[in-house]
């Protein structure tokens, strides 16, 4: 199957008083149509940036897209002029952002904003637009949805207004949902209402790359997993690949870490040391100062991502063929 978006050798840069530094450095991975994408990994590892990338939303300055390609349907959207891009993002693209005021304007109705996203990209009427808002919040678990429209923002709870920002990016029916972090701020029960509602999508064809830091959450809802770690992939794979047969020394790590049900008393594991600042890595692996398999040659030289079996690939040399 062709991929719906292709994204090559993506690196991003930032200007900052240490110099410039790269958040993102020689990212590459695909998006079928119909694909749950996860990624994971720790904060500032470069997630967010790669996912803002897509839709060009890195304030410039003092962040820039250094290069790379970012293919959706064979254009690239790092090239293509920003008039034509508008009518991609939200429409084709939507991104739920972890902080939904970044989304929401504070000044204007809750259903205003509705409204206007869908007429937007649609020729549909106010009504009609108003009617299809109020079904969205509905939908995702927000009670008596027609009085909730006509609030403002600050008048709603952190959770409704996240769900607010949830049902904005679905009610387009885009081809792709980028989700950052998309229920940090809900309870359990509405977290598994958004994941049905992201379900239905992908049954449709919708493909969703899903950024979060809960290994539960990728290994219900992903079919695919990247795994990030100081700007890089350092591991991708099919879900079953990742967490039954984890290459790297960094997934492992993320894996050993997290609780389980017949561990009573023990402390957690955890990766020992820090990760490393984007302005100061290491000269060869990015986690060598942390890997407990780290060896003269990990020191010296960056790791491609070797072919670790069929569709599972991870960036290491306990990996490199003999």
């Amino acid at each position: 199957m062709s991929s719906l978006l292709s994204v090559q050798n993506l690196a991003v840069e930032f200007k900052t008083e240490s110099g410039v530094v790269r958040a993102v450095d020689g990212v590459s991975f695909d998006l079928k149509p119909g694909e749950v994408l996860g990624v994971v990994g720790e904060s500032g590892c470069g997630k967010s940036v790669s996912a803002m990338s897509i839709l060009r939303l890195i304030p410039c300055p003092p962040g820039r897209i250094a290069s790379g390609q970012i293919l959706f349907k064979g254009s690239d959207l790092v090239s293509m002029p920003i008039d034509q891009l508008r009518k991609v993002r939200g429409a084709k693209i939507s991104m739920i952002f972890q902080d939904p005021m970044q989304s929401l304007s504070p000044l204007h109705r809750v259903g205003d904003q509705l409204v206007e996203a869908l007429q937007l990209h649609q020729q549909i009427s106010k009504v009609d637009a108003w009617k299809i808002g109020e079904d969205w919040l509905a939908k995702v678990g927000i009670p008596d949805a027609p009085a909730r429209m006509k609030c403002f923002p600050f008048e709603l709870s952190g959770g409704m207004r996240q769900r607010v920002v949830i049902a904005m990016a679905l009610m387009l029916q885009p081809e792709i949902v980028i989700a950052d972090e998309p229920t940090t701020a809900l309870d359990v029960t509405i977290q598994a209402q958004i994941f049905d509602l992201l379900r239905e999508m992908k049954s449709a064809n919708t493909s969703v790359i899903l950024i979060t830091h809960d290994m539960g959450v990728i290994w219900e809802n992903c079919d695919r997993v990247i795994v990030m770690y100081a700007s890089q992939i350092v591991e991708q794979g099919t879900a079953a690949q990742v967490f039954r047969n984890p290459k790297h020394p960094y997934t492992q790590g993320l894996l050993h870490s997290m609780p389980r049900v017949k561990q009573t008393g023990a402390r957690l594991a955890s990766i020992p040391g820090q990760v490393p600042s984007p302005a100061n890595y290491p000269k060869g692996c990015h986690f060598a100062d942390r890997c407990p398999h780290v060896f003269d040659k990990c020191r010296a030289f960056k790791p491609p991502l070797f072919d670790a079996e069929e569709n599972h690939q991870s960036k290491c040399f306990l990996v490199e063929p003999l």
